[in-house]
């Protein structure tokens, strides 16, 4: 019976609590009167089976439950109109799929804006999390592989002198970006003229606009699209300023168990899950959904 790689270093806790468990199992299965080898081997790849899922679990979700961290307004991560409706958000589904796959409660965390989200997967706080997957990101966090990618572009309303990009460079105008968003710095190196206002909510962005507190609001399309419902004549700038590459972040080190997120991305998407979020959350300005 061949013991895992894993397993054989010396003093390893892993082999004296759970290989214990595996081969006492291997025991009784002898004294059943077992004496296949096949058989032997097949009842210790079940236990190991079993053993390993249950160390996925705790690493995954140490807590027993997995803590999804999303915010509020973004249709990629969580958005509840109506009370009285189950919320929407790719971000909150995908959560909600990986706990029911790990076979734990599904706790979702749901924070006013992206920031504090990421900070509480940063942090330990939460397990799970749905974002663009910037190179400063993954200095906080690990990363699956993308799941979609969104274009970025500007919202303003009907009578705004902003026809194209381009215009952020005129005098005097004030764009809105979500505080602690990277949205700020890559603006600035494009439109060094504009200035840039910090804000802490969608929701308090959208009253900024509507009040000509700012000319416009910057960042991925999806959320755009979506404050434009709640803005009647409002319309997105043509084109883009930068694309915005989704996937799921967990904190570090929990390296041990990465194949098992990436396990799940590559089923998401070949089962259609992912896209089936995205239909349910309505999310629209995405350039590639696989």
């Amino acid at each position: 019976m061949a013991i895992p790689v894993e397993l054989q270093k010396k003093g390893n806790p892993v082999f004296t609590r759970r290989y214990a468990t595996v081969a006492a199992l291997v025991v009784l299965a002898a004294l059943q009167g077992c004496s296949s080898f096949d058989s032997t081997q097949e009842a210790y790849n079940a236990a190991w089976k079993n053993q390993k899922a249950g160390l996925i679990k705790q690493v995954l979700a140490p807590s027993g439950s997995l803590r999804v961290a999303v915010y509020r307004g973004s249709p990629t991560s969580f958005v509840q109109p109506d009370p009285k409706q189950p919320p929407r958000g790719v971000g909150y589904q995908l959560g909600e799929a990986f706990a029911k796959q790990l076979g734990v409660p599904f706790d979702p965390k749901v924070y006013p804006n992206n920031a504090e989200a990421l900070h509480a997967v940063a942090m330990g706080q939460a397990d799970f999390t749905f974002t663009n997957a910037t190179p400063g990101r993954t200095r906080e966090m690990d990363f699956s592989p993308p799941v979609m990618d969104v274009e970025k572009s500007v919202l303003v309303l009907a009578n705004s002198r902003l026809r194209i990009l381009d215009d952020l460079n005129k005098t005097g105008v004030r764009i809105g970006v979500s505080a602690g968003s990277s949205s700020a710095t890559e603006l600035k190196s494009l439109y060094p003229r504009a200035v840039y206002v910090p804000v802490d909510t969608l929701a308090h962005a959208v009253e900024m606009l509507r009040a000509n507190r700012i000319d416009g609001f910057a960042t991925n399309n999806a959320i755009l699209f979506e404050m434009s419902d709640k803005l009647p004549g409002s319309r997105l700038l043509p084109g883009h300023w930068g694309v915005e590459h989704f996937a799921i972040g967990v904190p570090f080190g929990r390296a041990a168990a990465q194949d098992w997120v990436t396990d799940f991305v590559k089923n998401a998407l070949a089962h259609g899950e992912v896209q089936a979020a995205i239909r349910r959350a309505n999310v629209r300005g995405i350039v590639q959904a696989p």
